[in-house]
């Protein structure tokens, strides 16, 4: 795999987690992160989706008039999510009876379209197949971060497995709405911190005649 295609896949991952660093699809990663298995089965539905939807609309982003792109974008994405939920109902009955509504409701995830719209409407196959893979596995993972958080301190639970039982009481306001809100800025502002930290290790500052007053690079570096 060349860098680009490389670049194409990492992105998702933190540089543009699409969750933490540009604070797409908030409405089911609040709602369904009380447990680490509900985030598990919606992050693998969503990047099924994601890579299915991402690959079709690359081939046939020439056919598709401008006029209607949105429309015919919903459409490919709204089938391939019937796929998916009739997949989920058939063998993972427990996962769809968890996820509930926000399984169909991948369809106006505003993930999916954005990638759509943003990147496999103007690129070729392989980059888009591996945009919607990273995005997937970003999205998955900021929502297996969430999850394991929230069931760890509200359940005292992990994947279900008692963990805590009989020495720390859980503490319930993890698995409720404020819970969800406190644990999600928490990882947004890590998530910051981690993206800061590789961009000025990206800067090359050698010969940059402002570099001593600039305030992007620390104190230690501009002295250098």
């Amino acid at each position: 795999m060349n860098k680009n295609l490389r670049l194409e896949f990492t992105k998702g991952i933190l540089k543009e987690n699409p969750v933490l660093r540009l604070v797409l699809g908030t409405c089911p990663t609040l709602a369904i992160t009380t447990a680490a298995s509900n985030a598990i089965g919606m992050g693998i539905a969503a990047t099924i989706v994601l890579v299915c939807s991402n690959a079709v609309i690359s081939l046939t982003r020439k056919l598709i008039p401008d006029k209607v792109r949105i429309p015919a974008y919903i459409t490919i994405i709204a089938g391939f999510v019937s796929i998916v939920q009739l997949l989920v109902k058939a063998f993972a009955p427990a996962i769809d009876q968890t996820l509930g509504i926000y399984l169909p409701l991948i369809v106006v995830n505003c993930i999916i379209l954005g990638r759509a719209e943003m990147f496999a409407s103007k690129n070729t196959l392989l980059p888009s197949i591996l945009d919607g893979l990273g995005m997937g596995t970003g999205f998955t993972a900021a929502l297996l971060c969430m999850g394991i958080i929230r069931e760890f301190f509200g359940n005292g639970t992990f994947f279900s497995i008692p963990i805590t039982s009989g020495f720390i009481p859980p503490v319930i306001i993890f698995i409720l709405p404020p819970g969800g809100f406190f644990v999600f800025g928490i990882l947004i502002a890590i998530s910051n911190l981690i993206s800061k930290k590789e961009s000025i290790k990206d800067i090359n500052c050698v010969n940059c005649p402002v570099k001593n007053s600039c305030a992007v690079i620390p104190k230690k570096e501009n002295a250098k």
